[in-house]
């Protein structure tokens, strides 16, 4: 599979495919005529995500720690995309033992499967939480950045990255791994963005901000992470690899206040940042994407503001906001 035409008439397993990510996957990979299949507990996940997609692919409830769940929908797979997973750092902070079901002990049992089964090729979707804080002179966290994790989730995930790396080596697995920095759209009901959103929703004189609003993020639009799945899943040089997916255009917490605010066109709120911001929370997550840019000819085309613009469009339909 040379580019994401490629997956026309190939059996595709989403794992995690009624979450956010996942859905907007799924929705592509319908539309390049892939024969998909979805894996979702939907501990996190939504059926009305995939209300487009549901006639059109094979839907299976079920857990990916659950050995029999995965031989339902593994055998036969020309491609894994597993997004299967605790995203959530707070989460992970305060209950450390689901995020190590739900990500390393689920991954146990993906790889466990592909074994089984000779399943065709996996990529796996690790998180930019693998690196911790920015260890180099500029900020920018390349794929050959130091490995630091600072949250349980973080290390959940870099602990997967190790075990694909010794199935590779043991089972001549075919994979690759991208680590994905913020993604945002449509569909996201929870983190920064959202939270935002639905605080001025609330209360559109007042809004608390966690932190201190100095904290750096790397945004990319939810299509755009999509378009870079694709790629990295179907390009041949991308077998073993592991890409950062970002944006490329970092952005303060506080700069990305004003501009929701800006663009919701509300009178300036009662703004209060509350300094101290939750266990494992990184202050700079910035990627340096010149990898996938290089090697893949991948760019992201949604700026952050058409972006956020989407969003706000998208919370408004599904919620109504006074503004």
């Amino acid at each position: 599979m040379s580019s994401d035409r490629s997956y026309a008439g190939k059996t595709v397993l989403v794992t995690g495919g009624a979450g956010f990510i996942g859905s907007h996957l799924t929705d592509r990979l319908v539309a390049l005529e892939a024969r998909v299949r979805v894996l979702d507990d939907l501990s996190d996940g939504r059926e009305d995500n995939l209300a487009d997609a549901m006639p059109h692919i094979e839907f299976h409830r079920g857990s990916i720690t659950d050995p029999a769940a995965l031989d339902a929908v593994v055998p036969g797979c020309d491609m894994i995309f597993h997004l299967g997973a605790n995203a959530s750092v707070p989460r992970s902070s305060s209950q450390p033992d689901y995020d190590f079901r739900a990500n390393l002990a689920g991954t146990f049992e993906v790889l466990e499967a592909v074994r089984r089964h000779r399943a065709g090729r996996l990529l796996f979707a690790s998180s930019a939480a693998v690196y911790g804080e920015p260890q180099t002179a500029n900020g920018q966290m390349g794929e050959d950045h130091p490995l630091v994790p600072k949250s349980p989730y973080g290390g959940t995930k870099l602990a997967g990255e190790f075990m694909i790396d010794a199935y590779t080596r043991c089972y001549d697995l075919d994979h690759r791994r991208v680590r994905i920095f913020n993604t945002f759209g449509p569909r996201q009901r929870k983190y920064v963005m959202f939270d935002l959103l639905e605080k001025l929703r609330r209360d559109p004189a007042k809004l608390e901000v966690i932190g201190t609003g100095d904290q750096q993020r790397d945004y990319n639009y939810v299509a755009d992470t999509v378009a870079a799945l694709l790629v990295v899943g179907a390009h041949p040089r991308a077998r073993g690899r592991a890409y950062n997916i970002a944006g490329g255009r970092p952005v303060s917490i506080r700069a990305l206040v004003d501009l929701i605010i800006e663009l919701t066109a509300i009178p300036r709120p009662e703004i209060r940042y509350t300094m101290e911001s939750w266990p494992g929370d990184v202050v700079r997550m910035v990627a340096d994407t010149s990898r996938i840019t290089e090697e893949l000819d991948y760019k992201p085309l949604v700026g952050l503001e058409a972006g956020v613009r989407h969003l706000i469009d998208w919370h408004r339909g599904q919620f109504a906001p006074p503004w």
